[in-house]
């Protein structure tokens, strides 16, 4: 389970009153990142380090930027709860006896946010009752730690207890990244790939290419980091990042607080990065200690020549930011790339039609509930209080953690920003990834909202396609939700106190750190007991939360002829489109219920309309996920074919596991999203892209598509598709795919699972 422990500079330390213990490897990672220099015979940049020394073998894996497969060890498994669901089914179909390597399990994202955080967690343990039953047991006999409902985010609580300079942690999450403000290379990855890890697998990582942010100057006044992020959004767009690690560094860094770097990094999910990272400095010494880890950070002083770039390294592409001109931005709606500074968003709402009026503020969530998000915010409320004012717009706050919540409630911030108009929500994603039981505007009714948020996708907080959302800081939304409008600038514009003068905000301010120690709240972990064996895990064949998975069947080792055209997707389509969060999240464990979601809000290009579809059997229209079942129960294989960054997004594997579990076999599109295409080959389905992406506009819907050359299916090997159109005609497409000779292996067993199966 530890296969470093010989290792001289280790230390078994608590990370937390929650964790026993953990291993700090860096003599490993030193003597990996020596073999790997030696090889390259260059400068290394900071990620580069991190991950090369992770290979399974230093000595002959192959490193080519962009180009190979690199064989790894991480170090830690971390699983939200709407995940670990299908996560812990897939491991227990493996027929392992325990995981392999520290695991851990968090329930942040089955809590509705309702009323209130007491009522709303209440209720949550209530309607969810079989699922953490069954995570709870699952990871007590597997030898997985359970974060109970009520404990926090899952990045928070990873970025309180388990992340730390060095380390190489994946979370089947897509803002698992958030770790890289502790100096952390944390990946976002499907459940697929959490279990090979489990499993003691090496795990696959196209190597990545490394984009470098250059910082100079330093933060102040109503600048914050998340502006950082904001900013890089709007100059690499939701694709700019993809197949790279985000690497931060120049004299710009140290102006950041550690928090304010794991904003940064959790929002680099949204450029479609691999990861992002800072590297290590005084503040995430400072926060180790804070939170219980100094003989960690002791260590990484040791060690700090491997925690930072070499002198002289080289980035596949250089962005540079003055943090002294960096202004405060607010970026949507309807994707998180759509950058504008605040001073201008009013001008360009009012332009644009979009509504001034501010409906409601959020603050909090994975990427902006830190101890100084909180201080920020309430330095803006109490400045309102002080001149009779409270929120003109609904506000609510959602702690990051159950120690977030304890610090700034014993700290009088929670009184300030209730006094103000907020709500406190439970320490769960609640709004951020639709779990919210708005109330305020009808379905279809145009609004406003602004959040503290990472993501703003069409319905995402409140499925609510009308509803307009904005990313911005968290002091950014407290201020426009005491203003009611878009059109308000705190940098110059003016409110009207209680007793009718004027006053302007004064910039905000909050404390780093607690000036005492955090207060740890309510004990809510569950270590998992030495032996677990005679624990029972139960699954009702009658539940309608929960089902055992059947293995997918094996290719058959021919061709795949005449495939239907299920849907050809126009525009946007995100895991939210493929597999809707909200009021889906209750079955995530459940896949042929589950199955009933998808692909329900991509766009049809036949007809502009969402889960429209026509049927070619019958001649009727319907949902797709009926079309699909209709197609599946005559034995009719289809695909899907689609745009540009198919799968966008959150790492939720459903949206891989739903199609192939409904009769698909390839997914033909413009381009992917990383984390998607890999959740599709680990279940058998061919991820394919045009080769010239205009082909695209030569499939009809009524089409029927046969890949040809898989029995000669081989890495570098282009594919091709046989498209027989209804008027007789006939086209011949290249097919381009990213297949290693391991992950054609997946797709010949059926799938990453079943290949895992075959090897024991």
């Amino acid at each position: 389970c530890f296969p470093y422990q010989s290792y001289r500079a280790q230390a078994h330390v608590s990370m937390s009153r929650f964790e026993p213990s953990s291993f700090v490897n860096y003599e490993r990672l030193q003597s990996n990142i020596d073999i790997v220099r030696k090889r390259l015979n260059r400068p290394l940049t900071l990620s580069e380090k991190i991950v090369y020394g992770h290979l399974d073998d230093p000595h002959k894996q192959e490193i080519d930027r962009g180009r190979t497969y690199l064989r790894l060890r991480p170090d830690r498994v971390a699983m939200q709860d709407a995940t670990a669901q299908m996560a812990m089914l897939q491991f227990i179909s493996s027929g392992l006896p325990k995981v392999a390597v520290p695991s851990t399990i968090h329930c942040d994202h089955l809590i509705e946010a309702k009323t209130g955080g007491v009522k709303d967690l209440a209720r949550a343990k209530e309607v969810n009752h079989e699922v953490y039953n069954f995570l709870s047991s699952a990871g007590a006999k597997y030898g997985v730690g359970f974060w109970k409902p009520g404990s926090g985010i899952i990045h928070q609580i990873i970025l309180e207890n388990y992340a730390y300079p060095g380390v190489m942690l994946i979370g089947t999450d897509s803002h698992t990244p958030n770790g890289g403000g502790l100096g952390s290379i944390c990946i976002g990855v499907g459940g697929a790939d959490a279990v090979d890890v489990m499993a003691g697998i090496a795990w696959e990582l196209k190597c990545p290419e490394v984009i470098g942010v250059k910082l100079t100057g330093s933060l102040s006044g109503w600048t914050s980091p998340k502006d950082v992020i904001l900013k890089v959004a709007g100059i690499l767009t939701v694709k700019g990042g993809t197949g790279a690690i985000v690497e931060y560094h120049g004299p710009g860094v140290d102006s950041i607080s550690c928090t304010g770097m794991a904003t940064i990094c959790n929002m680099g999910a949204e450029i479609g990065a691999t990861t992002s990272v800072f590297p290590y400095n005084h503040r995430m010494k400072t926060y180790l200690e804070k939170t219980g880890r100094g003989q960690i950070a002791a260590l990484a002083d040791e060690f700090s020549d491997l925690l930072v770039p070499d002198e002289g390294c080289k980035y596949d592409q250089l962005i540079e930011i003055n943090l002294d001109e960096l202004k405060p931005h607010i970026n949507g709606p309807f994707t998180p790339d759509l950058a504008h500074p605040v001073s201008e968003i009013g001008a360009v709402a009012e332009k644009n039609g979009w509504p001034l009026e501010v409906k409601v503020g959020l603050i909090g969530s994975c990427t902006n509930s830190s101890y100084e998000d909180m201080g920020r915010a309430a330095s803006v409320a109490k400045q309102a209080l002080d001149n009779g004012l409270t929120c003109k717009a609904q506000f609510t706050v959602t702690p990051g953690s159950e120690q977030i919540r304890a610090t700034i409630e014993r700290d009088g911030y929670s009184k300030i920003l209730g006094d103000v108009g907020g709500v406190v929500l439970a320490n769960a994603c609640g709004p951020c990834i639709g779990q919210w039981d708005r109330q305020d505007v009808k379905k279809g009714e145009k609004n406003t909202i602004v959040t503290s948020f990472n993501r703003n996708f069409t319905a995402r907080n409140d499925a609510n396609p009308a509803t307009h959302a904005f990313v911005t800081s968290p002091e950014i939304v407290t201020a426009l939700a005491i203003a009611g409008t878009l059109n308000f600038n705190p940098e110059t514009d003016y409110l009207t106190a209680a007793n009718g003068e004027k006053f302007k905000l004064d910039p905000p301010y909050g404390d780093e750190l607690p000036a005492m120690d955090f207060d740890p709240g309510q004990d809510t972990y569950q270590h998992p007991p030495p032996d677990g064996t005679s624990i029972r895990v139960d699954v009702s064949p009658e539940s309608n939360r929960l089902q055992l998975l059947e293995p997918f069947d094996k290719w058959s080792g021919s061709d795949l002829e005449d495939m239907k055209v299920l849907i050809k997707v126009k525009g946007k389509c995100t895991t939210d489109h493929i597999s809707a969060a909200g009021p889906w999240l209750k079955f995530r464990g459940h896949l042929d219920n589950i199955s009933n979601n998808m692909l329900i809000g991509a766009v049809n290009s036949e007809n502009d309309a969402i889960n429209k579809l026509k049927n070619y059997l019958t001649g009727e229209y319907g949902g797709v996920p009926d079309v699909a079942r209709h197609y599946k129960a005559n034995g009719v294989s289809w695909v899907v074919v689609g745009d540009d960054n198919y799968g966008e997004g959150s790492s939720r594997e459903h949206a891989a596991l739903e199609p192939r579990h409904l009769g698909g076999r390839a997914i033909i599109v413009k381009s992917f999203a990383r984390i998607h295409e890999t959740n599709l080959k680990k279940q058998g389905v061919l991820p394919l892209t045009f080769s010239n992406p205009s082909d695209y506009d030569k499939i009809c819907p009524d089409d029927k598509i046969s890949i040809r050359g898989l029995k000669a299916f081989a890495p570098g090997k282009p594919l091709s598709a046989a498209v027989k159109h209804s008027d007789g005609s006939e086209d011949t497409l290249e097919l381009i795919h990213s297949f290693n000779e391991t992950q054609i292996e997946w797709f010949q067993a059926g799938s990453a699972l079943n290949r895992m199966k075959e090897m024991q």
